[in-house]
């Protein structure tokens, strides 16, 4: 698997995200206790920016709609709702995050 420099470590602390660029898509790159994490950034039921959602440990949850998504392997453990209506989302691309020195990697799927 090849993998890009994404970030120096320093740019995401702990229990924080960021955004970087991977072949032109949008991921969310996650610091959970000094472990990385990353996932496609945009929510798959209507689109959200998970950026802008709150993190609850390993869980990043979409601001628009409160989907849930684990950042460990994208998977959706969460429906989204609106009003009364609950609506099924789907699994979140998910990428491969290692530390080179100080640097962040993700791999390019």
């Amino acid at each position: 698997m090849e993998y890009i420099r994404v970030a120096n470590q320093a740019d995401c602390q702990p229990n924080k995200s960021m955004v970087v660029i991977v072949d032109g898509e949008e991921v969310l790159v996650v610091n959970v206790n000094g472990s990385y994490y990353a996932i496609a950034n945009k929510c798959t039921h209507l689109g959200g920016s998970l950026a802008h959602g709150t993190l609850e440990g390993n869980i990043v949850k979409c601001p628009k709609h409160g989907a849930r998504f684990d950042l460990t392997t994208g998977k959706a453990v969460g429906e989204a709702k609106i009003g009364f209506m609950k609506m099924k989302v789907k699994d979140e691309k998910c990428y491969t995050v290692k530390v080179e020195g100080e640097d962040l990697l993700v791999g390019k799927n």
